[in-house]
């Protein structure tokens, strides 16, 4: 005999009726919800999200046309020998456009992220620093000696001032020419050192941009 004792036909009409009660009030509430999240907002950055903040500053960076480039060689293309320790070791002539119109100075770095063998690299040489360059300055000739006007020169890896061409010991290196553009003019850097440079920078970079380059020995 069963244990269970069937419903009622009166009791079974009450609850269906409260069960699709139940179930409608469900959908109207999950319907709510859907339209309180609109499709506009959905996945968008909020002003307190600091991915989203960051996002917007790399999208500006990349609008702002900022760019250096030379007349010697192509981006990612060879360095002729005349700019190398095999060559006159003079410096390549450099030409830079998008300026922010709010920068107050300009930062140059050259350097060399593969030493001393591109497939063991070690350290990164440094070959040229230079800082405080006026942001109405549009470029620097060939063969700078000192830096001109009230712009100052740092220290390369020789320990010296101005420009040392690639000499790379064995390989082909990469040579990253990257121009900053500052919110102020630099008052204090030390002996004028990459590090030192690149501390000094801290907090005033605008915009950034990149020329890359590369040599090997010929013999």
């Amino acid at each position: 005999m069963a244990s269970e004792t069937p419903t009622p036909p009166a009791a079974v009409g009450r609850f269906g009726r409260c069960l699709g009660a139940t179930v409608v009030a469900g959908l109207l509430v999950v319907a709510c919800s859907k339209q309180q999240e609109s499709p506009a907002s959905a996945g968008t950055d909020t002003p307190g999200d600091s991915r989203g903040a960051a996002s917007n500053q790399l999208r500006e960076r990349d609008m702002s046309g900022f760019s250096i480039r030379s007349s010697a060689f192509e981006h990612q293309g060879s360095i002729p020998v005349k700019y190398t320790c095999q060559g006159d070791d003079i410096s390549p002539p450099l030409e830079w456009t998008g300026v922010p119109e709010s920068a107050r100075s300009l930062a140059l770095i050259v350097d060399d992220p593969d030493a001393p063998d591109p497939a063991a690299p070690k350290r990164v040489w440094v070959h040229w620093v230079v800082y405080n360059l006026p942001p109405n300055q549009t470029g620097l000739p060939e063969n700078v000696g000192k830096a001109p006007g009230e712009a100052r020169d740092g220290i390369n890896d020789w320990g010296r001032t101005g420009y040392g061409g690639p000499c790379p010991p064995i390989g082909r290196h990469r040579y990253f020419h990257k121009l900053y553009a500052l919110d102020t003019v630099l008052a204090d850097v030390g002996r004028g050192t990459k590090a030192e440079l690149e501390a000094a920078m801290q907090g005033h970079i605008l915009a950034k941009a990149e020329l890359v380059a590369t040599y090997q020995k010929t013999k």
